[in-house]
C-alpha cells in the first residue's frame, strides 16, 4: 500500500470517527480505515508499533464496548424479571467502570501509536491529537471529553493530510 492511500484512509478515517460522534455506525467505519492506513504507514516507516499499538487500541475499544452491552443488558433482563432497584443500579455502575477503564486503555494505545507516528513522520499534530485523545477518554467522566476526543480526532485527520514521505536513508 502507497504511503498516499495509507494517509487518505487514514484522514478520511478519522474524519469518520469524528463524526461518528453523531453517527455511531460511521464511527466504526472511520476507525477500521484508520486501522487500515496506520497498517500502510507502519510499512512505510518500517516501524511496527505504529500499527501494533492501533491494534491494540482498537481491541480494548472493543472490549469496552462489547462489556458495556453484554453488562448492561444483562442486568437490564433482570431486572425485568426481578426488579431490584439495587442489583439494577450495581450492575449498571459495574457496566460503566469496565467500559470506562477498558475505554481509557484504548485511548492510552491510540496515544502510543500516535506519539510513534509523529516520532517518525515529523508531524507533531499525531502527538498532539494522542494526547487529547487520551485527555478526552478520562474526561468522558465529566462529559467534556467527548468534546475532546472530536477534536484529537479532527487534529488526527488533519495530520494524516499533511503527511510528508519518509525521508530516504
Amino acid at each position: 500500500m502507497s504511503l498516499e492511500s495509507s494517509k487518505a484512509l487514514g484522514g478520511v478515517g478519522a474524519i469518520l470517527v469524528a463524526i461518528g460522534s453523531f453517527v455511531p455506525v460511521l464511527a466504526i467505519v472511520g476507525i477500521i480505515l484508520v486501522l487500515i492506513g496506520m497498517k500502510g504507514l507502519s510499512d512505510a516507516y518500517g516501524e511496527k508499533a505504529i500499527f501494533q499499538n492501533a491494534l491494540y487500541g482498537f481491541i480494548f475499544k472493543v472490549v469496552a464496548s462489547a462489556a458495556f452491552f453484554f453488562i448492561f443488558v444483562g442486568t437490564l433482563l433482570r431486572g425485568l424479571t426481578v426488579f431490584r432497584p439495587i442489583e439494577f443500579l450495581a450492575g449498571f455502575g459495574l457496566a460503566l467502570v469496565l467500559a470506562f477503564i477498558f475505554f481509557v486503555l484504548a485511548a492510552y494505545f491510540y496515544k502510543k501509536s500516535f506519539d510513534t507516528l509523529s516520532s517518525k513522520s515529523n508531524e507533531r499534530l499525531f502527538g498532539t491529537a494522542g494526547l487529547l485523545l487520551l485527555i478526552g477518554a478520562v474526561l468522558t467522566i465529566i462529559l467534556v471529553g467527548a468534546f475532546i476526543m472530536l477534536v484529537a480526532w479532527i487534529l488526527a485527520a488533519v495530520a494524516f493530510f499533511s503527511l510528508k514521505p519518509p525521508a530516504a536513508n
